[in-house]
């Protein structure tokens, strides 16, 4: 099992968003973990590693994942979520072509589009008012005139592309386009992973001590 990641979120968003800690923790717990520290925009490493681990699955989560830095680092955002991702499907297509991809993506590619969707309020929240999106947003949702962010515009890019290798190619390739995807292992910032970063907020809180009813902290 190997892994590539060389800790840009501590770059984009702060220490709070170091992978470091996760990088340590995979490595203690799985003796067959071997990390590597690459930059994903670096396509001649990419190349020269993906063709000597010959792998037979890959689980493509590397990203610039916030749609609000994206607008600050827009050359940043592009070059890793669609220059990166092209890096390593056309390093599969040259190598292992019958290699599973699974890329991981977002449900920002369909821009503001989803707003249109009537709504209706519950007790505790609110649903889709048409029963067409009950059990969620299909992919063959509309994607056009649409405002995306420059986040969700260079995730949409890359889409596109790894679905056009896997049918011009016949790579075997897919993307999942979740939204909001969090975790106990979920290193939550501001500017990124915002449930994680709120839970974390209010378990900062909590730990506040009190002795009688004087607040010490």
């Amino acid at each position: 099992m190997h892994g590539i990641d060389n800790n840009q979120r501590a770059i984009f968003f702060g220490t709070e968003g170091s992978t470091e800690l996760n990088r340590r923790e995979l490595e203690e717990q799985f003796s067959n973990y071997q990390h590597h520290e690459i930059d994903f925009r670096n396509r001649v490493t990419i190349l020269d590693l993906i063709e000597q681990l010959q792998p037979d699955v890959i689980v493509h989560k590397v990203a610039q994942p916030s749609h609000g830095r994206a607008a600050d680092i827009p050359f940043a955002d592009f070059y890793i979520n669609a220059v990166g991702t092209v890096n390593l499907i056309e390093t599969t297509r040259r190598f292992y072509p019958d290699t599973l991809s699974a890329h991981v993506s977002t449900n920002k590619v369909y821009g503001d589009a989803l707003n249109r969707i009537p709504m209706k309020e519950l007790d505790t929240r609110w649903e889709y008012d048409d029963p067409k999106y009950q059990s969620g947003i299909p992919e063959s949702f509309g994607i056009d005139q649409s405002k995306h962010s420059l986040f969700g515009a260079s995730k949409l890019a890359v889409n596109v592309m790894v679905q056009e290798y896997g049918r011009y190619f016949d790579i075997p390739s897919c993307c999942l386009r979740g939204g909001c995807l969090t975790g106990p292992n979920h290193a939550g910032a501001g500017l990124h992973g915002f449930l994680s970063y709120l839970i974390k907020c209010h378990v900062s809180e909590k730990s506040i001590q009190y002795s009688g009813t004087k607040k010490i902290r």
